[in-house]
């Protein structure tokens, strides 16, 4: 069996990072860009700061900071290590927090658009359970794309092409949009035969957004068809809110595939053939910059990419 010399000579991390409470020290002065404010968040006197960050700096062999007559800037070398120590710090807060709260079992903060709340999450939410029975799950709805460095979310559903500079993008599903209908607007209209008849129906709009959804203008322009201004029967800024519309017979609405198809599994929505576009953009998960993914996480993103393919 392999053993350690220990005699004497100090190994590990301690022999590179003499003081952990150093480091503590130099990323509150840092972060507050005062030895003062430091002081007081970590409940010591200005001096002990000084000579702690004074300590370090012989240590690393380099100034960290320009000590200027009313306020402190960090060096190169300080601004070099406290993007480390600050990100490190970060990671390991975020474990001490999922470790404290209810026995290692943290509460998964997910985001996503309201549309994909209530037709894409709420209906499956069973099998989640029953996959992560102590899963502790809160709901944030997001109607437009925001910098998840600023947000306080642990996933967040978004539809694009993948490129975020905010965070982790990991590939869910595709997408689908095609015309839907409730049976009772079917029973009491002539199913459209064509694009032009198509875009003299009742359609209801759902306004675009920053998460790149088309809109009705947008769809035909995609099968090919130059409209004139359409008619709406009615308009909502919300795409949930043209999906109800829908489902209360009041017109045809631009179906989402993966939004509705729970809707037309059960027949609340009928599909309107043989429309349809496929958008390059997909359904991703992404996890925010400076967070890392816990088995929880990770089983919630598996069960968000557990769908079936959508069908032409």
């Amino acid at each position: 069996m392999k053993t350690h010399d220990t005699g004497g000579q100090q190994k590990g991390y301690r022999r590179i990072i003499p003081s952990m409470t150093a480091l503590l020290q130099f990323e509150a002065v840092a972060r507050l860009s005062s030895f003062t404010l430091a002081a007081k968040e970590l409940g010591v006197t200005q001096a002990a700061v000084s000579k702690q960050i004074k300590a370090l700096e012989e240590n690393v062999g380099a100034q960290l900071f320009h000590r200027l007559h009313r306020s402190i800037d960090l060096t190169y070398e300080g601004q070099a290590l406290f993007a480390v120590i600050s990100e490190s710090l970060q990671k390991i807060a975020t474990v001490f927090d999922d470790l404290n709260q209810q026995g290692g079992r943290k509460e998964i903060t997910l985001g996503a658009t309201a549309s994909f709340s209530q037709f894409q999450i709420m209906p499956r939410l069973q099998a989640l359970r029953e996959a992560v029975p102590d899963l502790k799950l809160r709901l944030a709805t997001q109607m437009f794309t925001g910098d998840l460095r600023t947000q306080e979310t642990d996933l967040v559903v978004r539809y694009g092409n993948g490129q975020w500079a905010d965070g982790e993008a990991i590939l869910l599903f595709d997408e689908a949009l095609f015309p839907v209908c409730s049976p009772a607007w079917l029973a009491r209209n002539p199913a459209p035969r064509t694009l032009e008849e198509l875009a003299a129906a009742s359609l209801l709009e759902a306004d675009s957004t920053s998460e790149g959804w088309m809109n009705w203008q947008g769809w035909f322009k995609a099968l090919g068809l130059r409209t004139q201004k359409l008619q709406f029967s009615l308009r909502c800024n919300l795409h949930a809110n043209a999906v109800h519309a829908a489902l209360h017979g009041h017109g045809i609405g631009l179906g989402w595939g993966r939004v509705v198809e729970h809707l037309l599994g059960t027949g609340e929505l009928v599909r309107l053939q043989p429309f349809v576009v496929r958008p390059a953009e997909a359904y991703y998960v992404v996890i925010p910059d400076g967070r890392s993914a816990s088995a929880e996480d990770w089983a919630v993103i598996r069960w968000l990419q557990d769908r079936a393919p959508l069908n032409d």
